[in-house]
């Protein structure tokens, strides 16, 4: 499998960037501190929040 990463400092930023780009009508990304978010708000839907996942990064 091959892996693009320009730079393990700043790979998370650049997946979100592309992520929030590829998916602009759907998502938005806040950094500092870092999350994604739906851009509409939908009512009907229970929310759901995620956290952690430590040491799950693909590198």
């Amino acid at each position: 499998m091959k892996k693009i990463i320009n730079d393990v400092d700043t790979f998370m930023d650049e997946s979100l960037r592309g992520f929030s780009k590829a998916h602009a009508d759907i998502v938005s990304v806040n950094y500092q501190p870092t999350f994604v978010f739906r851009r509409e708000c939908r009512p009907e839907k229970v929310a759901i929040i995620s956290g952690g996942g430590s040491g799950h990064e693909p590198l």
